[in-house]
């Protein structure tokens, strides 16, 4: 099973830094993933379910450490990647409206 694309959607907060979904050999979807800053850095957090005791199940979830380091490397590169792109545009648009003289 190969990841065929992955979407992410920056948020603006201190610790959530984005959402994102990931597709599997373009046919398999997983929503709701977290890129989250923590202590060591930013690391993705599958999707979960608030459970009746308070504590949290993830919902889908890499059963290997080396899909799981796949799947980290893949969504945590997309999400650079897309930061990339935003900083491209908006100083671009900065630009834009610089007027020279």
């Amino acid at each position: 099973m190969k990841i065929t694309e992955v979407r992410v959607f920056p948020k603006a907060e201190e610790k959530l830094k984005a959402y994102a979904a990931i597709t599997f050999d373009n046919v398999f979807v997983v929503h709701n993933l977290r890129i989250v800053k923590g202590d060591k850095g930013l690391m993705v957090c599958m999707p979960s379910r608030k459970k009746n005791d308070g504590t949290f199940k993830d919902i889908a979830h890499p059963i290997t450490n080396e899909f799981r380091s796949e799947l980290e490397k893949v969504v945590l590169g997309a999400y650079e990647e897309k930061l990339s792109e935003e900083t491209d545009s908006s100083e671009d648009m900065f630009d834009d409206n610089v007027k020279t003289m």
